[in-house]
């Protein structure tokens, strides 16, 4: 039986996102890697046009959706996790550090209706540990850095491997958010690129480097470790912890942080309803001076 998973990618501009449907072509079961659900700021308008997306693909390749595995807790799009769920009877997955996030964030945004026990989600995966996805084997790798809790997902040749690299002329994902840190992030990846040189890597983001006119979204280990602008071979890791240290300084904050974290963290969850009918999320407020 063949361990090459069948992959199809939907990028969502908007959150310059990748999301995957992952699939085992001998028994047609499948995965979704970060599903979106695109959600516009201004009208606090959700809807799940990304998510149709996957869902039309799944059954245009008769494929059966049993899991939805996310990389991490986003900050720069909610997921549409639990609509997955509710439409294929799918699992959510999510590193087992998710814990330590929710705790970090939970008093941000005043959060007393979650629970800090990662309880939103179904599995909290382990690095190291192996997940069946038909007849295909997902390794769970533990690859914090640019929050406690990321993992990567390796499959066959292929690696999912979340916010941790960026295409080779673009580099490397922030380490500043609560938790965040960018000495664990390079020890991270170089983690990752000691995957042989082949293994494909699949990112979840894209922005077009300076000077390049397409969006993309795979590389190699081999590629990194050859021409990433930040983390090729020889750069040491306290070369690349001042010079990530000083670039995150520089970067603004994601749009859709605030909503991302308070429903990210839920599993995709919105906070329950109010009185009223309407859900609300939270947007803390820092007077300066």
């Amino acid at each position: 039986m063949s361990d090459m998973p069948a992959i199809t990618a939907f990028f969502d501009e908007p959150t310059n996102t990748i999301s995957y449907l992952v699939a085992d072509p001998a028994t047609r079961e499948a995965a979704v890697i970060d599903p979106v659900l695109d959600f516009d700021l201004a009208s606090g308008e959700a809807d799940t046009r990304s998510a149709e997306r996957i869902l039309a693909a799944a059954a245009g390749q008769d494929l059966r959706i049993v899991m939805v595995l996310e990389t991490h807790a986003h900050a720069d799009h909610l997921s549409a996790a639990p609509f997955l769920k509710a439409r294929t009877g799918a699992w959510i997955g999510i590193g087992e550090h998710i814990r330590d996030v929710q705790r970090i964030f939970r008093p941000v945004f005043a959060m007393d209706d979650l629970k800090t026990d990662g309880s939103d989600f179904d599995r909290l995966l382990r690095d190291g540990e192996a997940v069946t996805l038909g007849g295909l084997t997902i390794e769970v790798m533990h690859v914090p850095g640019h929050t406690p809790a990321d993992v990567a997902y390796r499959i066959g040749d292929a690696a999912f491997i979340g916010d941790t690299l960026f295409m080779p002329d673009y580099g490397t994902a922030r380490a500043d958010f609560p938790g965040g840190d960018a000495r664990m992030l390079y020890r991270s990846i170089r983690r990752v690129l000691a995957l042989p040189g082949e293994t494909r890597l699949f990112l979840c983001h894209d922005y077009k480097a300076p000077g390049r006119d397409d969006y993309r979204w795979e590389t190699t280990v081999a590629e990194q470790r050859r021409a990433s602008v930040h983390v090729h071979d020889g750069v040491t890791e306290d070369a690349f912890v001042a010079m990530r240290e000083a670039r995150d300084e520089t970067l603004a904050v994601p749009r859709l942080l605030l909503p991302s974290i308070q429903v990210n963290i839920r599993a995709g969850r919105f906070p329950e309803a109010e009185a009223n009918g309407v859900r609300y999320l939270r947007i803390p407020v820092k007077m300066k001076g």
